[in-house]
């Protein structure tokens, strides 16, 4: 009886070995697959980490280009010297564009859309520069007319003004060249006979009238036909002799005349006397003799009675 107990325990020690050997194994395998699935997810999670700095990289990228297209808008929209409305509506839909990209979330597809807007907006930038372009050089071309004819014009200008002056100029030397002119002017006085006939007297005393003589010489320019000029005489008492009548002209001037001179003038020298009364009798001593055309003295002359 002692050798059947002593043959027991030596059978349970081997079913506790293997049971041991078996629960070993279980947790190698499960060790292994924690550690598999740890350096699974630690993989997963770089593989993430990656994905997420590549779609951030990949969004700065797209608003980079988008900030840079608006910076071209901008060049281009300040060197038109008209503006381009086209050109305004594009910048100001990137700018709306780049606002919506800084506040998106970063996945594959949003990207991708984005993306493809940033193409279109490539094609469309560069069908309007090439039309801005072609605007700007249209642009420059009417410029460049419309300066020149506007220098064209200037010196036409200057030239018709130039002209202006001269025929003016031409005008003035013209009037006054075909003014009547007189000359050699005398007053003297005189006495009249019974027959007619004058005689010079130098004392007031035998004196009956003024005899006023002058030329008028020649002048092509001048209008030929029947002119008048005015006759002033006036004695040592400042009166005006003859009809002593007034005339008024167009720059307020007056003008008291002793007669109206009157003749046909034919552009050659003309010799014309006039005679003017003095009244009842005629002061000693100096007398003034004038010869007006219109306002304009022609010419003066002096003589002295005794």
């Amino acid at each position: 009886m002692e050798q059947k107990t002593g043959k027991t325990p030596v059978k349970a020690t081997n079913t506790e070995s293997g049971n041991n050997n078996g629960l070993k194994a279980i947790i190698g395998v499960l060790g292994i697959l924690f550690l598999g699935a740890a350096i699974w997810g630690f993989t997963l999670f770089n593989e993430k980490k990656e994905v997420e700095a590549t779609l951030t990289e990949e969004k700065q990228m797209v608003i980079t280009e988008l900030d840079d297209m608006v910076a071209k808008y901008d060049i281009a929209i300040n060197d038109n010297n008209i503006v381009n409305k086209d050109l305004e509506d594009a910048r100001t839909r990137i700018s709306t564009l780049i606002d919506s990209v800084k506040t998106m979330k970063a996945d594959v597809a949003s990207l991708r859309w984005y993306r493809r807007e940033l193409s279109k907006l490539k094609k469309e930038r560069d069908q309007l520069f090439a039309e801005n372009d072609s605007l700007r050089v249209m642009t420059n071309v009417l410029t460049a007319t419309v300066d020149s004819t506007r220098t064209r014009l200037q010196e036409q200008t200057q030239y018709n003004d130039s002209l202006l002056v001269q025929n003016s100029e031409l005008a003035m030397v013209v009037e006054k060249g075909a003014s009547l002119k007189a000359a050699r002017l005398t007053g003297t006085g005189i006495k009249v006979r019974s027959s007619g006939k004058t005689r010079d007297m130098e004392r007031a005393s035998g004196v009956d009238k003024i005899k006023v003589c002058f030329t008028v010489p020649e002048n092509n320019i001048a209008q030929a036909g029947d002119r008048q000029l005015y006759v002033q005489v006036i004695d040592p008492k400042n009166n005006t002799l003859g009809e002593n009548a007034q005339v008024s002209f167009e720059n307020d001037l007056t003008l008291n005349y002793s007669l109206i001179s009157k003749f046909y003038y034919d552009n050659k020298n003309l010799d014309v006397c006039e005679f003017v009364s003095g009244g009842e009798d005629f002061a000693k001593g100096r007398y003034v003799v004038n010869v007006f055309d219109g306002s304009k003295l022609l010419t003066t002359s002096s003589f002295s009675l005794k």
